[in-house]
């Protein structure tokens, strides 16, 4: 088997990473001086980003020799390897173009792990485009992917750091420092792609819609952003987007001194987001959400159970939540998705290391959640959800997007990776909700000082 990490990877890497901190240190330097409270966390979690890039590429090749992320790499190599034959074949392999039985094309498609599945071969064309001038090399390419993910975690964090100035440092640990966020979010998966997208989505929205800056850079990125999330990971985009709708429509609205026309406009929009989401998970499901249209949901949280399952094995990461004939069962099983996906596993269903990494971090959510509704009550943290926006909107997507993965997927394993876009959303609600009503100099988590 050809090693996906050679001795090539170790000599471009110094290069590669001279060129990303000399571009990251001058655009601190010029955007954000010593006095500024964004400074501190710039160039630390663009690190972290890139260890963990490093760091989950060397486990996947040496210690599993293999997965997803090496299969990406994979076809990417040999989509590059189609250049030296002819530049426009590499073309027509990159956008997709041939079918397997096109003339010149055979002995390169009947190799390619993921021709069949577009969304994943779009990343595996992304792949090779970053690494066609890196001599199509897994570390140095996975730290551009690590790049391009902080790009889109930091996008993120401005957009609530300047809603919540007063809770900056909060703001920072649930947006940039989550272990497996900067693990799973770094690396060359599609997940690091969707996170991205989604910081650059929510930033761009709130330029344009809340503070009037349609400046070019805000309409290209968030245009990009939604065209890689949907291209990779729609139903991402299908839960994203009523949240975000209603968080803009209700930003505005929290303005209206009227609260009776304030709760109709609210309950408008509520119902025109409920309505615009099943319209597209029916009328249109088939043609545009394919196996994520509502009519197919069940059969497709079924397959992705069973795939994992098989590609994975018994291998004691399982999970089961019980029979789902039709959508009712599966809607009954919404407070056991949600509990799965944000406060599992638990520390006794843990009996593999990357497992019980996941058990610890899960725990830790699990005891800021219980500590949050202890100290502050139950009573004054609806009041706070129900009078910010932002948090509703965070609430709403969170929810939603733990319920889908941890209704679909069946693996500890695996749900650690897929449930990563939610996870800055619902700790960001966490932590504000609790300092908006803690006592001065009352901390909620004393071992990270927060």
């Amino acid at each position: 088997m050809v090693p996906n990490i050679t001795l090539l990877d170790y000599a471009i890497l110094p290069f590669v990473l001279f060129l990303i901190y000399f571009i990251a240190f001058r655009y601190r330097n010029k955007y954000y001086p010593h006095t500024h409270p964004y400074r501190a966390f710039f160039i630390t979690s663009l690190t972290l980003k890139i260890v963990g890039a490093v760091f989950i590429g060397m486990v996947y090749e040496y210690y599993y020799q293999g997965g997803d992320t090496m299969n990406f790499f994979h076809d990417a190599r040999i989509i590059n390897s189609a250049f030296a034959d002819s530049p426009v074949k590499w073309l027509n392999l990159l956008f997709h173009l041939p079918n397997e039985n096109a003339i010149g094309y055979y002995n390169y498609i009947s190799q390619l792990y993921w021709y069949q599945d577009p969304s994943s071969y779009s990343v595996a064309s992304l792949v090779a485009i970053l690494g066609l001038l890196l001599g199509t090399t897994y570390l140095p390419t996975a730290i551009i992917f690590a790049a391009i993910s902080f790009i889109g975690i930091w996008a993120l964090f401005r957009t609530f750091a300047k809603l919540y100035s007063d809770f900056v440092k909060p703001v920072a640990i649930a947006v940039l420092f989550i272990p497996s966020v900067i693990v799973w979010g770094s690396g060359i998966f599609k997940d690091t792609i969707c996170i991205f997208g989604l910081g650059w989505l929510t930033y761009g929205i709130f330029q344009m819609l809340i503070q009037k800056n349609f400046r070019l850079g805000n309409i290209f990125f968030t245009l990009l952003s939604i065209w890689l999330v949907a291209r990779v990971k729609i139903y991402i985009l299908v839960a994203f987007l009523p949240a975000l709708l209603i968080w803009v429509l209700s930003l505005y609205t929290s303005r209206m001194q009227n609260a009776a026309a304030r709760f109709l406009v609210k309950l408008t929009v509520l119902s025109i987001a409920i309505a615009g989401s099943l319209y597209v998970m029916t009328s249109l499901g088939e043609d545009v959400l394919g196996r994520y249209s509502l009519s197919k949901l069940e059969e497709t949280a079924q397959l992705t159970r069973s795939w994992i399952m098989y590609t994975s094995g018994d291998d004691g990461s399982a999970y089961d939540l019980g029979p789902m004939e039709n959508i009712n069962d599966m809607l009954l099983k919404f407070p056991l998705a949600v509990n799965v996906t944000l406060f599992r596993p638990y520390f006794w269903e843990s009996r593999k290391l990357i497992i019980l990494a996941s058990a610890l971090e899960a725990f830790l959510f699990l005891m800021l959640t219980l500590k949050l509704i202890v100290t502050i009550g139950i009573r004054k943290c609806w009041h706070t959800i129900s009078t910010d926006p932002t948090i509703q909107f965070c609430l709403i997507f969170a929810i939603i997007f733990a319920f889908a993965v941890g209704l679909s997927t069946g693996n500890f394993g695996a749900l650690s990776r897929y449930k990563i876009p939610c996870l800055p959303f619902y700790v960001l609600s966490i932590l504000i909700i609790y300092y908006k009503n803690a006592p001065p100099g009352k901390k909620l988590l004393k071992i990270f000082n927060i």
